[in-house]
């Protein structure tokens, strides 16, 4: 195997964008938007043996998505500077908050929708919102606190369906819709706006 490849970062002349390439055992290409101090920088993984020429058409092919996304993360990432990053005390004092409310969620909506679960996990994550184990085991973002209250309740009826089906199946959002109609309107805002969140706790 050719590892010989070394990551390297360079500058998109035409559309103006920080791009840095790291090198993987993978075979396709992947970007994804990072913040690097107070810029935006898009990553992409490359497979091992794949050329600049190469990376570049890539680049070129894929320039919507990079551009839309750039955008959206800039847009998020301004709104985030104007909401101000959260303090120590802050994600405290929230942490507390969801650990006060979002169990009491978990088991009504477990009552309705009939189904048991295992521990209640209330962290800080990086991107997920919430999860559900093989065991049952739940975890949900405490930041889910600076959302509204239909959002969180959208997010742990998500996790919850999970022990009726671990997939995302079409019977998977079937129940999710039975037992929560409002789903779509609520995971659609906290698509939107989630980020941003996630951005005022550097995450």
């Amino acid at each position: 195997m050719f590892r010989n490849e070394k990551e390297y970062t360079a500058i998109n002349e035409t559309y103006g964008y920080t791009y840095k390439v790291v090198y993987s055992k993978r075979r396709t290409v992947q970007f994804s938007i990072h913040s690097d101090n107070d810029s935006l920088i898009l990553l992409v993984k490359a497979p091992y043996r794949m050329r600049k020429e190469a990376i570049s058409k890539e680049l070129e092919l894929h320039k919507k998505w990079i551009l839309k996304h750039l955008s959206e993360a800039q847009t998020h990432k301004k709104q985030a500077e104007e909401r101000g990053v959260l303090s120590e005390n802050d994600i405290k004092e929230i942490k507390k908050k969801a650990r006060d409310y979002i169990p009491g969620r978990v088991e009504y909506y477990s009552q309705l929708m009939g189904v048991k679960y295992g521990k209640i996990y209330i962290r800080l994550q990086k991107t997920r919102w919430g999860s559900c184990s093989s065991k049952g085991n739940l975890n949900f973002n405490c930041l889910l606190m600076l959302t509204p209250k239909e959002v969180i309740d959208s997010v742990v009826v998500h996790e919850l369906a999970h022990r009726l089906h671990m997939n995302h199946s079409k019977d998977f959002y079937t129940d999710v819709l039975r037992f929560y109609p409002e789903y779509k309107q609520w995971n659609a805002w906290l698509k939107k706006n989630g980020k941003t969140i996630l951005l005022c706790a550097g995450k």
